[in-house]
């Protein structure tokens, strides 16, 4: 009996499609794609996926709750649904300043209005006035201002001074918000990482209108570019270990030389091929396909196969 893979999506409408027709092309018979279709979710019932790419549950709790539930029933989910409920940007900032990786000078504020349900009594253990003078001084003015746990360019705020990120600050009503440095770079790169080994690195200029952002090129050179490429695809593959992500991007900007780390926490990234291009978009089809086919040759009902980083396995020995 053929094994199954899935995928959940919304909008996009160029990826999910190539994704089925290349796994029903490289799985001769044996591994069949489809789009995820569901009429009921019983609790802890088996709809018989071995493998479901997820693409859409970030906006859909329903779906969030779907993935959950196929994952106790074997199911490879790409990505861990639970990793991903309990990550967010602040701790993913966090976690890399403990690899070595580098990043720019990132604080995390609380939020400009209190939660609903609060009172001034809940935030007892919160000094006020925050030692706003060791902030500004430490990230230092332009930054940038982002919900911690966002995503998609939402709420995101370039500042030029204290009196900026105030008046900004008070537009973002209860949202937590991470202030960090700019880092004025001279090259960028965005990268696919599948499987925690598969690398794909695209030079990328998010300055650029959406649809043109990939239409660049390096701007290192020679031995430099080439050293620059070896650090970024080490960079990548010690990130996605430790969040245990199966589909992500990674961002880096280069300033003198050095790959900072500025996004990695895109586990449903871009994959359009009107924005990525032709030779991204065919090699993001291709080596999804793969990575959906290898996890699909080793699904066992019922048996779960949850992949976590080493953050979290190696919090648990």
């Amino acid at each position: 009996m053929a094994k199954k893979v899935g995928i959940l999506f919304g909008m996009e409408d160029t990826f999910p499609w190539a994704f089925i027709d290349k796994v029903n092309e490289l799985g001769g018979g044996e591994i069949i794609a489809e789009a995820v279709s569901i009429d009921k979710l019983e609790q802890g019932a088996d709809y018989g996926y071995a493998v479901i790419i997820d693409r859409i549950s970030q906006d859909v709790p329903f779906y969030r709750a779907y993935l959950k539930n196929a994952a106790l029933n074997g199911t490879y989910v790409i990505n861990n649904p639970f990793w991903w409920s309990a990550d967010e940007k602040f701790f993913n900032n966090a976690l890399m300043s403990k690899l070595g990786i580098p990043l720019p000078k990132t604080v995390l504020l609380p939020s400009h209005e209190r939660p609903t349900d609060t009172t001034e009594t809940s935030f007892r253990n919160l000094k006020f006035p925050h030692d706003w003078e060791y902030i500004f001084d430490y990230v230092g003015f332009p930054a940038y201002m982002k919900p911690h746990d966002g995503g998609g360019w939402k709420s995101v705020y370039r500042v030029e001074s204290p009196k900026d990120l105030w008046n900004k600050l008070g537009e973002t009503e209860q949202l937590v918000m991470m202030v960090q440095e700019e880092i004025v770079f001279e090259d960028y790169y965005r990268v696919y990482c599948l499987g925690k080994k598969y690398v794909h690195i695209m030079p990328y200029e998010p300055r650029n209108p959406h649809h043109l952002r990939y239409a660049t090129t390096h701007q290192t050179e020679g031995e430099e570019l080439k050293k620059l490429l070896k650090v970024i695809h080490d960079y990548t593959i010690k990130m996605n270990e430790a969040l245990g992500y199966d589909f992500n991007t990674v961002e880096f900007a280069i300033r003198d030389g050095i790959p900072y780390a500025i996004d990695f926490c895109n586990p449903a990234p871009d994959a359009d091929r009107n924005s990525v291009g032709e030779e991204n978009f065919a090699w993001i089809v291709e080596n999804s396909a793969k990575l959906a086919i290898e996890k699909a040759k080793e699904y066992v009902p019922g048996k779960p196969n949850i992949s976590w980083g080493t953050f979290v396995k190696d919090s648990v020995k």
